[in-house]
């Protein structure tokens, strides 16, 4: 046994030849980290710099081969399989995914009622939004029937209400307006049924070619219906180019601010287009930039016109409609589903009118002949393209920006997932396919979305019951509202303004929020509505991005304080009893430093620290100068040799500490502005130091030779670091001193 222990027993030569590889190990290591700490020093100031504590970071390895990622990238969308075919059929048709799991026990019902609600909503809405879109109200059914079928197929979202929402039906109505009287047909009369445009469509396939005069085939409604379905055609295109190219990130420049100003300017804009249905007023509708104070204007001067029938029934739709909706609302938690109060109204209004004859007695303007199924589909009018591509386009945004925020606000709220694009695909084939069966523009509606999900809707399937709903008005009822009065319709569309304009109430706690965002909704607001809606949202969105330059570009920039018995520093203007360290100041910029704020970076530093080196080298030079003079030249004429003395008064502090934790990047003029600091204050004997930078900044550090040979000591991983390591250098510097 002892023997067996003697024989595994290391010799003494292994012990020491291990012993040896160790230490050498052991000092590679330590000689690695180094060389390669963010804080190295200089190795003959290794004693005096023996306080600070050296941190290594070991960068990952960025795979940098191009063209291997774009081959693999290319191979993985060329390929075909099975599976992916499955998968791209299953994205693009979400109902296939959805519908077999259905749950009809638990669904079924909730889903019936919430459908069958909407829908008797929704008919009223769609009849009287079709006059704020400049169509006669058949095609308002039109577009609420279609939609809903479209987007029960390709939306991914189980919760909102896809249909006509009144901001885009303005939209779509002043292009209308414009194109229509650019054709001629202004000189027209108004009122032409629209069971003369089904023959019309039946009969004839010659289209417009001449769209500068009337022609026999096609009359005014119809003409409007084209420019309709032509202008939602190119908006549909645009958002399932949007959705292609996944260029989601267009709705992130539109702020909840901005949409919720755009949404309460247009609403001024949609009333005022109303006010004339409420008075009887048959004045032209206005169109352009500042087309509400033209319409005030027409309708004050017209207001003797008015016709008192018209005006008693808006009166008395008001009373009725506006105290019930706001019961609807105040009592929506025991109320199992809102009163339809809309549909009441106009079932009472049209009996009125009708046996009333209020047509006939008192020239009361009503809806008109509606007829009943479906006309034949009709391709857009290609030529009128080039004329509304351009207003197509903030159509196209808005509707996908109001959709998908919704989808989100709902998915979150119930705790499932939607796709923005697939979204977008969504409710951009519900512009294209309806537009071949005179419908225009959709997106979903909030006031819509919030009643589906108060009644109990689970999937997509309550919109098909809506759609059915809808097809029963299409195909027995519609006729039924020939006598029903525009100015019902244009006080239903009026209340539901409500929540709009509402916003005006939100100020106060939106100013205390953000002051910020404040100005910006009120800036969008004003200009929708008092300039023009798609110039508005134009304003909106420039002016919100400048308010974001202007953030950074004059953003915080506080000197830092200690907080007692930790590790970390806080503004001294925010936090009161914090401490600093004798002869440090930490500086904080609180923005990305780029070309646009450099000069303000430099500023401000220069104004918190109390010393702009610039001026205390020229002082120097001054100061240097004078000297010369005094002293003269000798008596040969040649100048004596003397030692100039740079005379100053001594700085409070010989080092500043940059915190750059919340410089998100540098671009070239910011690195060469921190090259430029850092050189200026060592000339004045005064070090810059950086802290917490993160990766990008420290990157770009690097790349733009900020550190030159044996400076990387200059960069630390947090504030309190940086501070002992300048405590640490001025102590050594006594102690060295004290000693000569």
């Amino acid at each position: 046994m002892q023997g067996r222990l003697l024989g595994v027993l290391p010799s003494p030569l292994t012990l020491i030849l291990v012993f040896s590889w160790g230490v050498f190990k052991m000092a590679a290591v330590i000689e690695f980290n180094n060389i390669h700490s963010v804080s190295e020093v200089p190795e003959e100031d290794d004693a005096k710099h023996s306080f600070h504590h050296r941190m290594f970071l070991e960068p990952q390895e960025k795979k940098r081969n191009m063209k291997a990622l774009v081959v693999k990238q290319a191979k993985k969308t060329c390929s075909c399989t099975p599976a992916k075919v499955k998968d791209c059929v299953f994205s693009l048709l979400p109902v296939l995914q959805w519908l077999p799991k259905y749950k009809l026990r638990e669904y079924l019902l909730g889903d019936i009622m919430s459908g069958l609600i909407v829908g008797i909503l929704l008919v009223p809405q769609s009849i009287a939004y079709s006059l704020l879109a400049g169509q006669e109200p058949i095609y308002g059914l039109y577009t609420s029937f279609f939609a809903s079928i479209i987007y029960f197929i390709f939306g991914t979202s189980r919760h909102i209400s896809v249909g006509i929402f009144g901001v885009l039906c303005l939209m779509v109505g002043q292009v209308v307006d414009r194109e229509v009287q650019r054709a001629g047909y202004d000189l027209e009369p108004a009122a032409l049924s629209v069971h003369a445009d089904t023959v019309t469509y039946v009969n004839t396939t010659i289209s417009l070619v001449n769209q500068t005069s009337r022609q026999p085939f096609c009359d005014k409604s119809c003409y409007a219906i084209t420019v309709g379905a032509t202008m939602t055609f190119i908006a549909g295109i645009y958002q399932v180019a949007m959705g292609f190219f996944q260029v989601g990130f267009v709705s992130v420049y539109l702020s909840d601010s901005l949409l919720s100003g755009f949404v309460t300017g247009a609403s001024f804009t949609i009333l005022t287009s109303q006010a004339k249905y409420l008075l009887g007023l048959d004045i032209p509708r206005s169109s352009g930039i500042g087309s509400l104070v033209t319409t005030w204007i027409n309708i004050f001067r017209n207001i003797h016109k008015t016709n008192i029938c018209d005006l008693i029934t808006s009166f008395l739709c008001f009373l009725v409609l506006i105290p019930t909706k706001e019961l609807n609302e105040h009592f929506k938690s025991r109320l199992k589903a809102p009163i339809p109060v809309e549909l009441a109204v106009i079932v009472v209004a049209t009996l009125a009118s009708h046996f009333g004859k209020l047509r006939e007695n008192y020239s009361s303007s009503v809806a008109g002949h509606i007829p009943t199924g479906f006309l034949p589909p009709r391709p857009p009018d290609w030529n009128l393209i080039p004329h509304v591509a351009l207003d197509a386009l903030p159509i196209a945004i808005i509707g996908f920006a109001i959709t998908v925020s919704l989808s989100e606000m709902f998915a979150k709220k119930h705790g499932y997932t939607v796709k923005a694009n697939q979204e977008m695909y969504a409710i951009g084939f519900c512009n294209i396919l309806p537009s071949f069966f005179h419908c225009f523009t959709t997106s979903a509606a909030l006031a819509k979305t919030l009643v589906k999900e108060s009644t109990g809707c689970r999937t997509q399937l309550s919109g098909m019951v809506t759609a059915l709903v809808i097809l029963l008005v299409l195909l027995v009822i519609a006729p039924l509202f020939y006598s029903l009065q525009k100015c019902v319709l244009a006080v239903i569309t009026i209340v539901n303004l409500r929540g709009a304009l509402r916003k005006f109430k939100d100020l106060p706690k939106m100013w205390h929020l953000s002051k910020v965002d404040t100005v910006i909704w009120l800036v969008t607001m004003a200009s929708s509505a008092l300039i023009s809606t798609e110039i508005g949202l134009l304003v909106g969105v420039c002016f919100s991005m400048l308010c974001v330059i202007f953030r950074t570009q004059r953003p915080e920039a506080p000197l830092l304080g200690w907080v007692a018995e930790s590790e970390t520093y806080e503004s001294l203007s925010a936090y009161k009893n914090l401490q600093t360290k004798p002869g440090i100041m930490v500086f904080r910029f609180e923005a990305p430093l780029y070309y646009i704020n450099k000069e303000c970076f430099k500023s401000t530093l220069y104004k918190q620290t109390g010393v702009n080196p610039v001026w205390v080298k020229a002082a120097k030079k001054k100061a240097a100068k004078r000297m010369l003079r005094e002293k003269g030249v000798d008596s040969g004429g040649k100048p004596t040799s003397i030692s100039v003395e740079l005379v100053s008064e001594p700085l409070e502090f010989h080092t500043i500490v940059i915190d750059c934790c919340a410089i998100q990047f540098l671009d070239t003029a910011g690195i060469r502005t921190l090259k430029e600091v850092c050189k200026d204050y060592r000339e004045i004997d005064v070090q810059v130091l950086l802290a917490q930078c993160n990766p990008s900044v420290r990157s770009s550090l690097i790349r733009g030779e900020f550190f030159k040979e044996g400076e990387d000591h200059l960069l630390f991983h947090s504030v309190h670091q940086a501070v002992d390591f300048a405590l640490g250098v001025q102590e050594h510097n006594r102690s060295c001193a004290s000693k000569n």
